[in-house]
């Protein structure tokens, strides 16, 4: 816990950056975008790995000491990448992202990722992610690459993505990511939009979608989604790390969604091991919309309240957890 705050982190990938993994210079592409995220956002003041210390192979040991040892996060989510066109393994392999929360099982939460575009072979993987190795949710990417060609996929395609929908309601999962915004490597930025979600969100009200990554830059489109379907969230996975370098930027991209949705929409991702989530969590914590910015847009202040939900009790309640009992369970202190 920071503070009072029970610390929930939504993202954190076992990266396999090692060269032999990618598929030819669209995979190296994308990887040395998540590099430059590293090095561009953590703030100077913190350690910043070379691209030779970053761009290797991330353990689920490396990940969970950076995450548990390393900062006052309480629980986090194990999310696979299934990039199996641009990369051997998916760029973090689900297999991994099952090791890595079993090491952990009261705290660490697997999410499975399959590629819906395999049809039928992915719905026997998210039979198995779910009964073997007990996936609460599952993370879509829309963008596929394959043949030097981009393959996109839109999260209202009746016969693409209504499937696997079904089929995680099926599994008794009602919880959906999908990457959004943050185009990488070759991906045509236009399919990582978010005009798809109003068709998810209003053929599947049962299923809660999270938009990871605000749909930047699409955040006001992302918005105007938000506010008008009750099982649509928004993560700040990849967008909170702008806090200590671009201050007034992160404030208006959240201001924006208190705005628009409201403190219990939005959930936190720390998205190590491209960043460490100490500097981000502390910086947080730290954190006031500037009262120009308030007065100018009627942006709502950042309360100690909202900074609560955001950074673990909205992401609990997603997953059917009350926050007073986990706190309770994972013996976590109450504030002084």
């Amino acid at each position: 816990m920071i503070g009072d705050a029970f610390v929930f982190d939504g993202v954190a990938h076992p990266f396999n950056f090692t060269p032999k993994n990618a598929f030819g210079s669209p995979g190296q592409m994308f990887a040395n975008h998540l590099y430059a995220f590293h090095a561009t956002l953590t703030p100077d003041s913190e350690p910043k790995l070379s691209a030779e210390e970053f761009l290797k192979d991330w353990t689920p040991a490396d990940i969970r000491q950076m995450v548990y040892d390393q900062s006052d996060t309480d629980m986090l989510v194990a999310m696979p990448l299934p990039l199996t066109d641009l990369f051997r393994d998916g760029l973090s392999p689900w297999e991994e992202c099952a090791e890595l929360a079993q090491r952990d099982p009261d705290r660490t939460v697997f999410w499975g990722s399959v590629n819906p575009l395999e049809g039928r072979r992915a719905l026997d993987l998210m039979e198995r992610q779910v009964g073997e190795f007990g996936a609460k949710a599952f993370k879509f990417y829309n963008v596929r690459y394959d043949y030097g060609s981009p393959f996109p996929w839109r999260m209202d395609d009746p016969q693409v993505a209504f499937p696997v929908f079904e089929k995680a309601q099926e599994l008794g999962v009602n919880l959906i990511g999908v990457h959004k915004g943050v185009p990488l490597g070759p991906q045509p930025i236009e399919a990582t939009q978010t005009w798809d979600m109003d068709g998810a969100a209003a053929n599947f009200p049962d299923i809660n979608f999270v938009i990871f990554h605000v749909g930047l830059p699409f955040i006001d489109e992302t918005c105007w989604q938000l506010i008008r379907y009750p099982n649509l969230y928004a993560s700040l996975a990849a967008t909170i790390n702008f806090l200590v370098r671009a201050p007034r930027m992160f404030a208006e991209i959240l201001g924006k969604l208190l705005f628009w949705c409201g403190e219990d929409k939005i959930v936190y991702g720390s998205e190590a091991p491209i960043f460490h989530p100490q500097w981000a969590l502390r910086a947080f914590m730290d954190f006031s919309i500037p009262q120009d910015l308030c007065e100018g847009y009627g942006y709502p202040q950042l309360t100690d309240v909202a900074k609560r939900k955001i950074l673990g009790e909205n992401l609990l309640r997603l997953h059917g957890m009350d926050v007073e009992e986990t706190k309770a369970r994972l013996g976590r202190p109450q504030a002084h």
